[in-house]
């Protein structure tokens, strides 16, 4: 699979790790789901590898395969969520002028009303 590892110092790490609380809705071998604490829309899930990597783009870099699965559950999310059908977004955000605010790549499913075109 992958040499990536956690990061003793990332949020997102340590919500993997169980150190600190969050809200899971779904589990993988490979990636845990769990609801935002800054919600953007009626549905809004975090979906993260649990090894780490700082963005999307380095998670593909040294384990492509961990992308598939992040969407894998994001689409296990959106069922469970009954946003499946409605429709639903998918988001990363990379770098700080995207607005990522945490260096551990993830996906947001976000869903659960009509989204507006990004800006």
């Amino acid at each position: 699979m992958s040499s990536l590892t956690a990061d003793p110092a990332c949020l997102f790490c340590r919500i993997v790790a169980r150190e600190i609380p969050a809200t899971v809705v779904h589990e993988t071998d490979t990636t845990l789901a769990f609801r935002d604490i800054a919600p953007q829309a009626p549905t809004h899930v975090v979906v993260v590898p649990k090894a780490h990597a700082a963005d999307a783009v380095a998670l593909a870099a040294a384990a492509p395969g961990l992308l598939d699965d992040l969407f894998l559950t994001a689409g296990e999310v959106a069922k469970a969520e009954n946003v499946a059908d409605s429709g639903y977004r998918l988001l990363f955000n990379t770098g700080l002028d995207a607005g990522q605010t945490v260096f551990h790549a993830h996906l947001h499913v976000l869903g659960g009303r009509r989204l507006g075109p990004l800006a």
